[in-house]
């Protein structure tokens, strides 16, 4: 993650930085408050989710590499960036610590497996399977599984706890334990009691808790590649115009004032305004809209979009940080590191969870050594053990992941993306929608929608020859609707002389001794065409449908009128429909102009829309709706929705869109068919409720068996639960997890 300073005042620096070794909630709490207890820190805010700390302070009471300290102090690392140059470095960083994770992760299930099988098959294994099962278990948990014991012991030498503390103690005692009894058994034995070993269930959490941290990092990998992708949108050079002389300078170079050249298919490098040249830029990075923009002497032009035909020369208004492209990259990156509105249900609950098992295993230590029978010492150390080995947080850890690996399993088949738990969770309460319509309810490409002959015309063929020669020579994007329109048809094109290009109206040529033109009514009407009323009725009326209408004439005669739209996609009606019936209000946000946006809404049967929205704006309406108290989904397709999609609740980008809409978003439909969100929303509060059910079934076992294992019912039943029930009790949570987990691939969407 790339870090960003922003001096809000002469003596208080804001900088956001990475933070490493973070695996829960909880961690991003300790991490948080020991920062803001550090004088010189005016506030601190950590996002799990992002993996980083944004830290507002007085540099001259404390420095980052002070903060770095107290952060490692608790077993976690803040990663100071010097320059913007060290941020591939800790992107490599990162992706060497998933790996390493992942093989941690393999590891560990492989020793797993066999010790769980050997602990299953024989109750009472032998002293020479014993030692099979130790040798096997000992690297698990102290080798693969050493880093829960490492932060465990940094956040108890400042008297914290979190799920590390519980999974060391529980793993470490059931080893130690299960080694004592191997070791030496005679003195259980001696007893009268059984050396039991539970070495199975120290290696299986270690090997769960690991696969259930690698599928959680997998999903946050590309928290930044969002960014690096908006950041590649800026060209690293640009050829600047002084004194007649061109020349190629480093975009950091550049100055307000100066004129740029911009040649064809190059990128705008900075905000500015046209100087000289024409041509039509791609806009669609900024306004999301599909249409290329003619820009002439006088245009404003933004950094970023493209240039498309000729060549321009522009005069530079805005450079680095102040270009609108580079405000959407700080936007999207303070919306990502902002703390997420929900934190994850299990945390919670561990957060509480944690210090109370602890608690309750020393209570129940301490009350059979002082209060016991005559074997006060066994049945004390068996109590604490079997409330730990009951308490272990296997199920817990499995809880979420597996019910999102059916979840995304499941969302796979019906071509929906899921990247984390956040999304599913506020998608379970999302009342709010906003759609973009670019690309999202239209198709995102001009189509030809009408098309009207003079009613004098008999055979239009050879007419529509003589266009498609026309609009096949034409740069005009719109031309491209009608080419694909006529070619469908199998039109057969002829050979045009004199092929002229009017900027701003249309073209003409030459066939068979006739002079053909094809544009707006500026073109005719320069050419001293004679209007038809019926076909310029027609043409009135698709423009009050915010159509845009072509005008084709023979030497003065009309011939032809032509109607060219970005269409409402086939399904977008009924799925919008649905979406309604789901109990979500709908909104839908759009860069073009009001005639367009009432006529899509009405189509659409969209009760609530705003026109001319430019990026920010998106943001800012989404930020409007969270302040009523709404939970707030964005779908989109293009750079012009990043911010919009990161300030969401729920983010939803349609997989043909741009790549950063979809790495910016938490859900993604890897089709354009509007009717895959109802699908989403359906399959998320699906997963949603077997996640909290799952949770029940974690905490079932303990709610019952804390207290029998505690030795509650000893007193008046002589009842005292055996540590291998609690070993088979903990078991059966995990397995009615994962067996309510699956139940989500019959789900029906």
């Amino acid at each position: 993650m790339e870090t960003y300073d922003k001096t809000t005042d002469t003596d208080i620096i804001e900088t956001t930085f990475p933070v490493s070794g973070m695996t829960c909630a909880g961690c991003s709490a300790s991490v948080e408050s020991m920062l803001k207890s550090q004088p010189g820190v005016e506030n601190a805010q950590v996002n799990f989710a992002g993996m980083t700390a944004t830290v507002i302070y007085h540099p001259e009471e404390i420095s980052p590499e002070k903060m770095q300290k107290v952060v490692q102090s608790i077993g976690y690392d803040l990663l100071i960036l010097p320059s913007e140059a060290d941020v591939e470095a800790l992107e490599k960083q990162r992706e060497k610590d998933y790996n390493t994770l992942k093989k941690r992760t393999i590891g560990a299930l492989l020793l797993a497996v066999p010790v769980a099988v050997l602990g299953m098959m024989y109750h009472h294994p032998s002293p020479t399977l014993k030692w099979v099962e130790l040798l096997l278990t000992l690297p698990v948990v102290f080798g693969f599984g050493w880093p829960f014991f490492k932060r465990a012991f940094a956040q108890a030498q400042h008297g914290r706890a979190n799920m590390d503390t519980l999974v060391a103690l529980s793993t470490g005692v059931a080893f130690i334990f299960s080694a004592f009894n191997t070791i030496y058994p005679q003195y259980f034995e001696s007893r009268g009691l059984q050396a039991q070993v539970y070495f199975e269930a120290a290696a299986v959490i270690v090997g769960f808790i690991l696969l259930g941290k690698l599928l959680e990092e997998r999903a946050k990998t590309k928290t930044s590649a969002a960014l690096k992708k908006l950041i590649g949108l800026q060209p690293k050079t640009v050829k600047r115009l002084k004194n007649g002389t061109e020349s190629e300078v480093k975009i950091e170079e550049v100055l307000m004032g100066d004129v740029l050249l911009i040649r064809p298919g190059e990128k705008i490098p900075v905000d500015g305004t046209v100087v000289q040249g024409e041509s039509f830029l791609d806009e669609s990075m900024l306004t999301g809209e599909p249409l290329p923009v003619s820009k002439a002497s006088g245009a404003s032009v933004f950094a970023g979009t493209i240039n498309q035909k000729g060549s321009l020369q522009i005069e530079a208004r805005k450079v680095g940080g102040a270009t609108m492209l580079a405000q959407i990259i700080k936007s999207v990156q303070h919306a990502q590191n902002s703390k997420p509105p929900v934190q994850q249900l299990t945390d919670k609950i561990a957060g509480i969870f944690v210090p109370i098992v602890i608690a309750i295993a020393l209570i129940s230590f301490a009350a059979w050594m002082f209060f016991g029978s005559s074997s006060e010492l066994s049945h004390a150390l068996l109590a604490f053990v079997t409330v730990l080995i009951i308490a272990c947080p296997c199920a817990l850890g499995l809880a979420t992941p597996t019910a999102i690996m059916v979840g995304i399993g499941k969302g796979a088949e019906n071509g929906i993306l899921i990247k984390d738990a956040e999304s599913l969770e506020n998608a379970y309460k999302m009342n709010a929608l906003i759609l973009d319509k670019t690309g999202t309810i239209t198709k995102g490409k001009p189509e030809l929608t009408d098309m009207r002959w003079n009613a004098k015309i008999t055979d239009p063929a050879p007419l529509k020859s003589v266009l498609l020669a026309l609009e096949s020579a034409s740069e005009h994007p719109l031309a491209t609707a009608v080419v694909n329109h006529l070619k469908q048809q199998n039109v057969a094109s002829v050979q045009i002389e004199n092929f002229e290009s009017i900027t701003g109206r249309g073209v003409k040529g030459n066939f068979g001794g006739k002079t053909y033109l094809i544009g707006n009514k500026k073109l005719l009407n320069e050419n001293l065409v004679l209007p038809d009323p019926e076909l310029e009725k027609l043409a009135l009326q698709w423009e009050r449908e915010a159509k845009t209408v072509l005008f084709f004439a023979e030497n003065v005669q009309m011939v032809c009128v032509i109607a060219v739209a970005d269409a409402l996609k086939e399904t977008s009606v009924a799925a919008i429909s649905e979406l309604k019936n789901l109990g979500l209000e709908i909104y839908m946000l759009t860069g073009d102009n009001e005639a367009t946006a009432k006529a899509v809404a009405e189509q659409a049967g969209i009760k609530h829309y705003k026109a001319g929205v430019m990026p920010s704006e998106k943001g800012n309406f989404v930020e409007e709706l969270q302040r009523q108290g709404k939970i707030v989904g964005m779908v989109g397709d293009g750079i012009n929705d990043s911010e919009a999609l990161a300030k969401a609740d729920v983010s939803i980008a349609m997989g043909k869109g741009t790549d950063i809409a979809m790495e910016v978003a938490q859900l993604t439909l890897m089709h354009s068919d509007l009717n895959h969100i109802p699908k989403a929303i359906k399959l998320s509060r699906s997963t949603v409720r077997t996640i909290r059910q799952n949770l029940f079934w974690a905490f079932i076992y303990n709610v019952i068996g804390i207290p029998l294992a505690a030795g509650v019912l000893y007193p008046a039943y002589g009842f005292l639960l055996d540590p291998m029930i609690a070993g088979a009790a903990m078991a059966l949570s995990s397995v009615s997890v994962v067996t309510n987990s699956l139940r989500l691939k019959g789900v029906k969407l």
